[in-house]
This record gives C-alpha cells, structure tokens and sequence, in this order.
C-alpha cells in the first residue's frame, strides 16, 4: 500500500511514495521553474516527469491515492489553483489533472502549510499533541491548523493562514494587496529585498534566503539584522495564533527554517515578550521535525487519516 506524495511550492517540485508508517522511497525533487515565458502546460509536463521518475524508482508500486500540497490560493476541495509564488498557473484545475492521470484512487490536495501541520501532527514534532500549528516559512510563509486532534479547514479551506497575519500595520506591501502581512516581513525573497535597500550586496543577482542565512551565519550586520527582522515578526504572529487557539506545539518547516539559531533565537525573543498568558507561555515553537519532507508526508496524511485530516469528500 503506497501513496504519491507531491509537493508543489514556488522554490521546488517535490514528489515521493510513502507508506502508512510515513517512510519515504522514490524521492526526486526539482527547482520550480520560472523561465520567462513558461505557460501552465509546460509546468504541468515539468511535474509529470517527476511524478515518472518518482514511481520508476519506487519499482512503480499500485497506490491507494495521490495526496499533494500546493502553494495557495486554489479553490478547495477542486483544487483550481493559482499559488501566488508561481505566475504560470492562474486557475489551473491540478485535481482534475491527476485524477486524470491517476483514475480511481481518491485524489487530495491542500495548501502546502496545511500538509506541513498535517505532517508534524501525524509523524513529526506535534506527534500525540492535540493542537498543532505547523508552518512553512520559504518563498512565501503559510500555515495550518490542528485543533483538538483534527485538521481545521475553516470556510473555504484557508483556516491557519498564518502568512497574513499583520504584525506590522506600517509594513511592507503583500503580494495579497495588504500591508505588514508576516509574508511580506519573513518571506526569503522579501528579506532578500530588504537586505539589498539597507546596504547588503551578495555576490551575484539571484541570490535566495539561503544566500542571507549563510552570510549571516558568516557575521555579516545587514544578514544578522534580515534574520532578526524574519524572527521577531514570526515570533508575534505565533504569539497572536496561540492566544487565539490554545496551541501546545508549533512547528516551522521551510527552506527559511535551516537558519538554526539566527531566525529561532530572535522568534523565541519576540514570542515570549508577546505571549503574556499563562497558557500561552506553555508553547513549544520548534523546528518541523520532519525537515523538508514535512509537506510529503503529511499530503500522504490526507489519504492514510483522512478522518481526521480529510473532510471533504
């Protein structure tokens, strides 16, 4: 019994088949492309052949379901999906395309966060905890829900967004049309942005938060105050998500979280200044558990505890 996991997110395409204990096999993971010019059918053909080489490596096993995390918004459960990290695809219908490509086992897909915080609860960092937020900070920073052992779907699929959160009403513009979102703050290419307008000058032009990180880690001023500003604005959204939901852990994933100590001490600063509450100063905020397979494996979550992370069939 297998699943196919994929991961979809504006900084790479990941795909892997899991088993029910969570284990992975046939991993391969390629950079999102963003080539100029690049329509949604060749991002799809971009995805097929790594679901191809996924399931060759993995000796091509029968599956009980394709189960995919995707950057937001989409409409949910359809799954028409338009992430904002990745202009090629407005609207594209990627449920009816796998099912399509994958007739008769269920096809799941959710916001990418929403499967990290799926991932953590079912075999991560929240593993036996009832109230889990989970948390992508990457190109962009998103989240989900699990309140009382059970993913949260809210309205219209979009409960936990923690990625617009305001944390600062003075802030910089979102790429949602607000200001002082914690995505416009904490997101890499943003601090990137931010970096570059207080002096920093890397070397070469496409230069990523991981970029930042490392000279950051190299002790360079412009770096270290980057990190710093990531970290106190997630340390106050999670404070505000955590007196709203009575949270026990809160796990942060994303190619953003390998910074260590650099983002986590900053974060931990802010939340306890912000989080005054009895209850509130019981939370665990730590690393995804899971690492950057936190997102497969908790959209194989959705078809393996589909009653408890799966709602809408």
């Amino acid at each position: 019994m297998s699943v196919l996991a994929v991961d979809i997110g504006g900084t790479k395409l990941a795909a892997a088949v899991v088993d029910p204990g969570g284990r992975i096999a046939g991993y391969s993971r390629v950079p999102t492309p963003h080539d100029a010019g690049l329509d949604a059918e060749g991002l799809w053909r971009t995805l097929e052949a790594l679901l191809d080489k996924v399931l060759a490596d993995a000796g091509s096993p029968p599956l009980v379901g394709v189960g995919v995390g995707c950057g937001g918004p989409m409409t949910w459960p359809a799954a028409e999906v338009s992430p904002l990290n990745i202009p090629a695809w407005r609207g594209f219908p990627l449920r009816d395309r796998l099912r399509a490509r994958h007739p008769g086992p269920p096809v799941r897909i959710h916001n990418d966060a929403v499967c990290v915080a799926v991932g953590e609860h079912w075999r991560g960092a929240g593993r036996g905890r009832g109230n889990v937020l989970g948390m992508v900070v990457s190109t962009g920073v998103g989240g989900g829900l699990v309140l009382d052992g059970r993913l949260v779907d809210g309205a219209s699929g979009n409960a936990g967004h923690i990625g617009h959160v305001v944390v600062d009403p003075d802030g910089p513009p979102c790429k949602c049309g607000g200001r002082g979102c914690l995505e416009a703050i904490a997101r890499g290419p943003g601090l990137v942005a931010w970096a570059r307008e207080q002096g920093w000058r890397p070397e070469g032009r496409d230069v990523t938060g991981v970029e930042l990180a490392a000279d950051a880690r190299r002790g360079h001023p412009l770096a270290v105050a980057a990190m710093r500003r990531a970290g106190r604005a997630l340390g106050i959204a999670i404070a505000s998500a955590t007196h709203l939901c009575d949270l026990e852990v809160a796990a942060i994933g994303g190619g953003l979280s390998q910074a260590g100590a650099l983002l986590f001490d900053p974060l931990e600063e802010a939340f306890r200044t912000h989080a005054r509450m009895e209850f509130a100063r019981q939370v665990q905020v730590v690393p995804a558990e899971l690492g950057q397979t936190a997102g497969l494996i908790g959209a194989a979550a959705l078809i393996y505890g589909g009653d408890r992370y799966w709602s809408a069939d």
